[in-house]
């Protein structure tokens, strides 16, 4: 538009730092290019189509963006704080038995402005409570594979990275992963966010039966690429691991995840399964989660047990569909 340099970091400022939605606000931009920028642009931002609030404070958006494309996004709370769950893709190709975003089936990808604009969205719901609540954490652990959209996925994250843009820390930062070989080597390389494997099975058999598309890379190459990940001071892979009843659930189980994550640096988040309409698995019993966990400390590994927030608003791990029941 024949304007000087500096005026795109005005703009994008405004933009992403402000969350503005009209050129009209951008008071450090003369009026007459203001309004060349309104006859030129748009500023869309998606529709809150739904939004659910669960009885333990999770909160899930259904998205509407100008195509009618529906994408979901969950805040997860913790004190006065909230980690958002960002959706990198419309529904999921990789096709994952015990989820229901695979069973959407692939879409499109999402571009990196729509990523990033889930969070302006949810800060602006924020602000708008006025309750002193904070977003300080973002996972992409959301609808879609991320890696399978990484050029996208990248530029979010430059727009969550920048200091004009949303200021979010790396080590604010994590990306869930079933291991996409090359977009992994990639994000690697690039040390943009912290990485979360959801890897769910101890050897190659059963992950091909439970995720036959990501199994597609073995388990010993994936191991690999995990060995050499390059982490800085502290850091480890999380290594995501979904309790599923009867299947992936028992003290063999365990025994053979510690032999295979032996030696890697890493910590594991154990995930008990939520039950979704369609998919064919039950969730394991309180006792078979806490004895996992159990043999996993002993033989001095590190482990979490996530807390399964949402589950009554369908917001939990494994659950966004993107459903709405109207004819719109």
């Amino acid at each position: 538009m024949d304007e000087p340099k500096f005026r795109a970091a005005q703009i994008w400022a405004w933009l992403w730092r402000q969350g503005s939605q009209n050129f009209s606000e951008m008071t450090n931009v003369s009026k007459e290019f203001r309004t060349r920028l309104a006859e030129t642009w748009t500023i869309a931002w998606p529709k809150v189509h739904t939004l659910q609030e669960s009885v333990d404070g999770t909160v899930k958006f259904l998205l509407r963006f100008d195509d009618d494309a529906l994408v979901e996004t969950v805040l997860i709370p913790e004190g006065d704080r909230y980690t958002q769950c960002l959706s990198t893709q419309v529904g999921c190709a990789m096709g994952c038995t015990f989820c229901s975003t695979g069973a959407m089936g692939f879409m499109r990808n999402m571009t990196g402005g729509e990523i990033a604009m889930q969070v302006l969205v949810t800060r602006d719901f924020l602000l708008g409570r006025d309750q002193g609540q904070r977003l300080t954490n973002l996972v992409f652990m959301g609808m879609g594979e991320p890696l399978m959209n990484w050029p996208e996925v990248k530029r979010a994250m430059a727009i969550l990275h920048s200091e004009h843009g949303l200021s979010f820390s790396r080590r604010k930062i994590t990306l869930s992963t079933c291991g996409i070989q090359k977009g992994l080597l990639e994000f690697a390389k690039q040390g943009l966010a912290l990485p979360a494997i959801s890897l769910h099975a101890p050897t190659q058999e059963l992950r091909s039966k439970i995720m036959p598309k990501a199994a597609r890379l073995p388990l010993d190459e994936l191991m690999d690429i995990l060995e050499h990940y390059p982490l800085q001071s502290r850091e480890r892979v999380t290594i995501e691991y979904l309790l599923l009843g009867g299947v992936n659930d028992s003290l063999d189980h365990a025994r053979a995840l510690v032999k295979l994550l032996s030696r890697l640096k890493c910590k594991v988040n154990l995930i008990a399964f939520n039950p979704g309409p369609g998919i064919p698995y039950k969730s394991p019993t309180q006792e078979a989660v806490l004895a996992f966990e159990k043999l996993l400390w002993d033989k001095g590994m590190t482990c979490t047990l996530r807390k399964s927030k949402g589950q009554d608003i369908a917001a939990a791990c494994g659950q966004l569909r993107a459903q709405t029941t109207d004819s719109g």
